[in-house]
């Protein structure tokens, strides 16, 4: 059986991070909640901690998905509680996840300002709202933003999405 591996998105809401990567072959969990990085360990910010087996689907694809449903050449006011970041698990996690994004730069007209930073420490959210989109489809938070989210992925990424999950 091939190792798991683990990576840290974040770049807006959680609930909608979590139900992207939730709707992917290969991924095994998406832990919801709030992350910190080393370069600030008091900074947290809405984020996901996603498990994946790195043979069904790449961390250049996780990469290349989140950028795509996220803004992430968007250096906005909430910026702050939504850091577009990857939080990297090791050294060369780090430096794979650098290149990748210096890579996919051509898919984009502005500058990705999505920062490559080493992982802290991971706080979970409350229970009741884990599996948000799961839980809650027809809620307007999650038409209004989770599901245009979604459409993108199935638009791009219809390889990769495990579409017995949102997608019946």
């Amino acid at each position: 059986m091939t190792a798991l591996e683990k990576i840290g998105l974040g770049g807006s809401c959680h609930w909608c991070t979590e139900a992207i990567f939730q709707s992917l072959k290969g991924v095994l969990h998406v832990s919801q909640g709030w992350i910190a990085s080393d370069d600030n360990p008091t900074r947290f910010s809405e984020a996901v901690v996603v498990e994946f087996d790195p043979v069904q689907i790449s961390l250049e694809t996780l990469i290349e998905i989140h950028l795509h449903t996220h803004s992430c050449t968007s250096d906005h006011s909430m910026r702050s509680k939504y850091r577009s970041a990857v939080y990297a698990f090791s050294g060369q996690q780090l430096s794979f996840a650098s290149q990748a994004i210096e890579t996919l730069q051509a898919d984009f007209d502005k500058s990705i300002i999505t920062e490559v930073i080493p992982f802290g420490e991971f706080k979970l959210n409350d229970e009741k709202y884990l599996d948000y989109y799961s839980k809650n489809p027809d809620k307007p938070f999650c038409k209004t933003f989770i599901d245009p989210k979604l459409k993108i992925l199935l638009a791009r990424f219809s390889g990769a999405v495990d579409k017995g999950k949102f997608f019946n």
